[in-house]
């Protein structure tokens, strides 16, 4: 709409002999209540007009119509000048836009960017939590690449640590040689198993310790069970040949079944990295800091930062014996990413628990002078949670990933079946539609909430086929095709001849007129929710399209033509933008 503001600048200079900016203009959508496609606020013209904000508006809303073909009439309500723009100029943006070849596509901006997501613990599977981070992780790497960037898709597994020890030793103990194969279970899942026991075996050590008298504190750290993970744990970082055996064997169940289950989330990564390569990494960083000043050594030989002045704490990045901490770490891992691939951004999807962590990350970063730390953003969410409340992963009460997929598909066969549309569907096509719908109603539901917010998550709700869901706009996309599949032939050259607009016709033109700036928006915010309540909208306009106007039906051939031309647009439209949430759309329903 540049072209608006370039006359808005002219009529108040025409008018009121003033000269202002572009970016002193405010164009917004006009709200559906009134006429117009988009409104000018003139609020801020009165005080070189001396004029009531109306007389403002009806002044600068002549000025446009006389000055413009492109606008057909113009409203004023209060401080708003609500213009409408003309049928050929929405048809002509048609065929230049919409129709277009390259769409909804960015030209590569020549910028770099790292998402990393994920980031899971080799002692159990993937949760509800985790399925949020990995879809949220996934589709922000998915809009990025629409907007031009060169995205790399990077996952940090945690695969060392005292928790990983836990899972080891209690396998060790009371496994008796079981496999995943043996226990006819997935790998990330039996490893889970142990990882259950052991808490559970811990906490009963821990309440006889204190029925001996000794205090919580001193129970947690002297029971037997706690002493030989933290044994392991040293053995494994000695290179003890039998620790590091059952570590990669072990580790190795859980990846072949994170595979299964990133495969069925439909997510995917570039270039994995793993704790166990890059826990010593950042000393010679600390060293580095220690020679600029950035950090002190305390008299007990420990390392430390001091960033009061800067509203946050002192933090421990080197222990007193010499061994690493989580942001000796990560210090060494953000160094480590960008030597790998010199990107100009880097977004760490990690919940909203972390957010002191990353804010001290990236300042320390900052003092160390490392250029690149200008480019690090933590995309901080919300955490999930069902009806029955908040999971506890260590109790053995976590909602499984799996089991969340499973359950989504099965409620999603269930209401499927009950529509009782299903009977030219072969059994394996069922299979794959149930498949479809359920992994469609559990992201489109993740997704379209603010990734900052902590959001509810209702399986049932989520696969409502007349609500604001995934499976409402797989729908609408599949009545489109359906549409199309019956009309069976598209003159590509409709709009060249169609010169006279409805109203439901100019909705929906503008609505996609919108999508490329849908696109840029939500790639600035790493917001997956604006591209799913835009796209929601679309199927929303296409509804209204659809049940108010005759398409195969119309009245005349060209009128026939464009409406199925439109059709197929909207259609593709919802295709692509679904495709960013990392959504498949069914040709039928």
């Amino acid at each position: 709409m540049n072209f608006i503001v370039a006359a808005t600048k002219k009529a108040i200079k025409h008018l009121y002999n003033t000269d202002i900016a572009a970016d002193d203009i405010n164009l917004q959508e006009t709200r559906k209540e009134f006429d117009g496609q988009v409104t000018i606020v003139t609020f801020p013209f009165t005080k070189f007009s001396k004029k009531s904000p109306e007389q403002t508006g009806n002044e600068i809303g002549a000025y446009l119509k006389d000055e413009l073909t492109e606008v057909s009439g113009f409203n004023v309500i209060k401080g708003f000048l609500n213009i409408s723009l003309s049928d050929d100029y929405w048809l002509d943006q048609l065929k230049e836009e919409v129709l277009s070849p390259g769409f909804g596509v960015f030209k590569p901006n020549g910028q770099k960017v790292m998402v990393e997501y994920s980031s899971p613990n080799t002692n159990k599977p993937l949760h509800l939590g985790h399925v949020r981070n990995n879809l949220l992780g996934f589709s922000v790497a998915e809009i990025l690449k629409a907007a031009g960037y060169e995205v790399i898709k990077t996952n940090l597994v945690n695969d060392r640590g005292i928790h990983i020890c836990k899972s080891m030793l209690a396998w060790q103990k009371w496994g008796d040689g079981e496999t995943p194969e043996l226990a006819c279970m997935k790998g990330d899942h039996l490893v889970g198993k142990y990882y259950v026991l052991f808490d559970r075996e811990y906490k009963v050590q821990i309440e006889a310790l204190k029925a001996k008298g000794q205090t919580e504190e001193e129970a947690k750290k002297n029971a037997p069970l706690i002493r030989e993970a933290q044994e392991m744990l040293q053995k494994w970082e000695a290179g003890d040949k039998q620790v590091i055996d059952l570590w990669k064997k072990m580790n190795a169940w859980v990846y072949t079944g994170f595979a299964e289950t990133y495969k069925n989330l439909g997510v995917s990564f570039d270039k994995f990295y793993y704790e166990s390569d890059t826990y010593i990494l950042g000393k010679d960083i600390i060293e580095e800091g220690l020679e600029k000043g950035v950090f002190f050594r305390k008299e007990d030989n420990s390392v430390w930062i001091d960033l009061t002045d800067e509203g946050l704490d002192q933090k421990l990045v080197l222990r007193s014996d010499g061994t690493s901490v989580y942001m000796t770490q990560d210090l060494g891992t953000a160094q480590l990413k960008y030597n790998d691939f010199h990107m100009d951004k880097s977004i760490y999807v990690v919940g909203n628990e972390q957010d002191y962590h990353f804010k001290v990350l990236f300042t320390i970063l900052k003092r160390l002078g490392k250029p690149w730390a200008e480019g690090l953003y933590h995309l901080s969410y919300g955490m999930v949670d069902l009806p029955s409340g908040k999971m506890k992963s260590r109790e053995g009460t976590v909602v499984d990933a799996d089991d969340l997929m499973d359950e989504m598909e099965q409620t999603a066969k269930e209401q499927t079946e009950a529509k009782g549309k299903l009977d030219s569907f072969s059994a394996a096509e069922k299979e794959r539609l149930f498949h479809i719908i359920g992994m469609g109603a559990l992201k489109y539901f993740l997704l379209k909430v603010d990734p900052k917010k902590r959001l509810l998550f209702d399986p049932n709700e989520s696969v409502d086929f007349d609500g604001h869901t995934g499976p409402f706009i797989q729908y609408t996309h599949a009545r489109i095709r359906s549409v199309l599949r019956k009309a069976a032939e598209i003159n590509a050259n409709a709009a060249k001849s169609y010169r006279q607009l409805v109203k439901e016709e100019r909705d929906l033109i503008v609505l996609l007129l919108r999508f490329p700036e849908i696109i840029k928006e939500s790639a600035k915010g790493y917001s997956p929710a604006v591209i799913a309540n835009y796209v929601y909208e679309l199927a929303k306009t296409y509804n209204k399209f659809y049940h108010q106007i005759s398409i195969l039906s119309a009245d005349d051939e060209p009128s026939r033509q464009f409406r199925l031309q439109l059709s197929d647009a909207a259609g593709k439209a919802i295709n692509k933008g679904m495709k960013l949430l990392g959504i498949e759309v069914p040709e039928r329903m």
